[in-house]
């Protein structure tokens, strides 16, 4: 009824009021805010162009890599001559379900004797590894060897009673042939040997097993320069014989008795033209028939030889 101050009229709802009740703070505001210059192709992460220059730069890392990363040595003859020559090996990777045979209870024998950790592993993590899948079951894991200095490696050999007999290496890529050539520097009395930091075969676990563990006792060292280096063993009193089988001086017309470094060249190519320049005398070991040369390890073996013979006496 008309006038009747009793009836109700249309009551809004708490919280129905339109518009927003609470402020945006200033989110739209800054939505439509400018974000700055658009970056370099190269600098978006999903564009063409970034991943270009992201493979670039992986590709850039992989060839300042380190020459000297650790080996994996595959295979169970292998894995067990390294063990035995005495290899300084981390871990003995074992893959899980091999079968087990006198090779592999060895190696897992011998690296448990040593302290080397033996890991099992999945199948296909050999597989990864082995590039031909011939890990049959059984890999070794070796670190970087520590090289010597050279200026070390001729004050420690002064410090012996006996004169310093030294060896260097000059085109030798073999790793075998190294081994060998510190073996026979080992069993002679010899002080240590000196290899070039490039074009030149390193101290792998090759190396290392055809050594027979003299590489443990028998310091290795590596000059930038091999040239430079022999002028500083010249000028602090060591005699440089070269050995080769052009030479000019038969091996028993050298001197042995005093401070001396044998340097020994490749079959093929010999010593290098500068190498031969810095040597005192090139010394040839006489040969009997139509055998042309010796292998390089052989030689020089002989020439050792023949210095222990003339210290003894």
């Amino acid at each position: 009824m008309a006038g009747n101050s009793q009836r109700r009229g249309a009551v809004r709802k708490a919280g129905t009021k339109k518009g927003p009740t609470v402020g945006s703070g200033g989110v739209r505001r800054r939505g439509l805010e400018g974000k700055g210059a658009t970056p370099p192709a190269h600098q978006r992460p999903h564009h063409p162009a970034a991943k270009r220059a992201a493979k670039a730069a992986r590709q850039q890392q992989g060839r300042h890599r380190k020459t000297d990363d650790t080996e994996i040595v595959l295979g169970r003859n292998p894995v067990v001559e390294c063990l035995r020559a005495g290899v300084p090996a981390t871990a003995l990777y074992v893959a899980l379900g091999a079968d087990s045979d006198e090779r592999l209870t060895e190696a897992v024998q011998t690296a448990a004797d040593k302290g080397i950790a033996i890991l099992e592993v999945p199948r296909h993590d050999l597989d990864r590894i082995a590039a031909n899948g011939m890990h049959q079951g059984l890999a070794l894991q070796v670190p970087p060897y520590s090289y010597a200095h050279p200026d070390d490696l001729l004050a420690a050999a002064k410090k012996d009673a006996a004169p310093p007999l030294l060896v260097a290496l000059d085109n030798i890529s073999d790793p075998r042939n190294l081994g060998a050539i510190v073996r026979s520097v080992a069993a002679f009395g010899g002080h240590g040997v000196l290899i070039p930091q490039r074009r030149s075969a390193s101290v792998t676990a090759v190396a290392w097993r055809t050594s027979a563990g003299a590489a443990a006792r028998t310091p290795v060292a590596r000059a930038t320069n091999l040239n430079r280096a022999l002028k500083q063993y010249a000028d602090a009193g060591v005699q440089i014989v070269g050995l080769d089988a052009g030479g000019d001086t038969a091996i028993d017309e050298i001197d042995g008795s005093g401070p001396i470094m044998v340097v020994v060249g490749s079959e093929g190519k010999g010593l290098s033209r500068l190498v031969r320049e810095n040597c005192d005398a090139i010394v040839s070991i006489p040969m009997a028939g139509p055998t042309e040369s010796l292998n390089a390890s052989v030689a020089a073996g002989v020439v050792l030889a023949e210095i222990a013979r003339q210290r003894r006496g």
